[in-house]
């Protein structure tokens, strides 16, 4: 083949891959917009295989201009992705059982969700949520964000000395029927080092679990280390986080052991001030207990 032909080929090749491509994607400082995909249409496995790929890849990814998804293909989507767990909170305006609805009015959802602090989702479960999507069902005026924060790269920003200090640390969480596991762990397909927490819901640290040095934390050190993490989350005016401003028809799915999240104080603003906000959400069922497969003595 002459160069100016394979020239063509390579331009025809990159073409078509661009043409078949089921969505562009737009990288953001977390996460990726997918545009081109219709969510509310039957979607093959191959596409479904793509979503979940790039849903490990870049831990969130948000479809834009869904209009507004059932209660029920939102729960088959979901199951994507697994095994659903129902949410433990019903409310009588929720379109499924297994979505929940939450909103910053009563009569329209349940209220006050996630303003407890930053956490994954299901912390306190033998073990965590594996996915979570998100779908805003009537948008706010102003206000109402998500925020989100790498927990990979808010590992890896750690210094040396305080990143070993996390590794001794495992967390309790403050509903006792959960096992004590680890604060940082490893993530079941990427391996790399994420954390299972909740600055709302933990009750006590265990340091050095499983030695002679093992002891919980008392209420003021359980207090300190939870400010601790808060203050690597904020640090440097946010570097870490993004915070998601919700338009009409976006749907998100994200790695629910990659990122952490909390809901924005104007969240539950009053409906007056900001405009009627009702979220649904669901979760996909974990598999995977968290577990260090890295041994920390001899990690730099």
């Amino acid at each position: 083949m002459s160069f100016m032909r394979r020239i063509f080929s390579r331009v025809t090749s990159a073409r078509m891959s661009t043409t078949t491509a089921p969505y562009s994607l737009e990288p953001l400082k977390l996460g990726a917009v997918a545009r081109g995909l219709n969510l509310k249409d039957n979607v093959s496995p191959e596409v479904i295989a793509q979503i979940k790929q790039d849903v490990t890849k870049h831990h969130i990814l948000i479809f834009k201009d869904q209009g507004v998804i059932s209660g029920d293909r939102h729960v088959e989507i979901s199951q994507w992705f697994g095994e659903l767990e129902s949410t433990f909170y019903k409310h009588p305006k929720s379109p499924h059982p297994d979505v929940f609805r939450v909103s910053n009015d009563k009569t329209e959802g349940c209220t006050g969700v996630g303003r407890t602090g930053w956490h994954i989702d299901g912390s306190f479960q033998p073990a965590p949520f594996a996915y979570a999507l998100y779908h805003m069902v009537s948008v706010p005026q102003n206000g109402g964000n998500t925020e989100y924060v790498d927990l990979h790269a808010l590992v890896k920003s750690l210094g040396k000395d305080q990143r070993r200090r996390w590794d001794q640390l495992w967390m309790v969480s403050d509903r006792r029927s959960t096992s004590p596991r680890p604060l940082i762990f490893s993530h079941p397909i990427t391996k790399q080092k994420t954390l299972c927490f909740h600055l709302g819901m933990t009750e006590a640290f265990i340091w050095d679990k499983g030695t002679q040095q093992e002891r919980y934390t008392n209420l003021k050190e359980t207090g300190e280390i939870l400010d601790e993490i808060y203050r690597e989350i904020v640090k440097n005016d946010g570097e870490l986080i993004y915070s998601h401003k919700w338009e009409v028809g976006d749907f998100i799915m994200s790695d629910n052991l990659s990122v952490g999240h909390e809901a924005s104080p104007s969240t539950q603003h009053h409906r007056n001030s900001i405009g009627l906000r009702v979220l649904h959400r669901t979760t996909v069922k974990g598999i995977h207990s968290p577990t260090k497969e890295y041994d920390p003595d001899t990690e730099d």
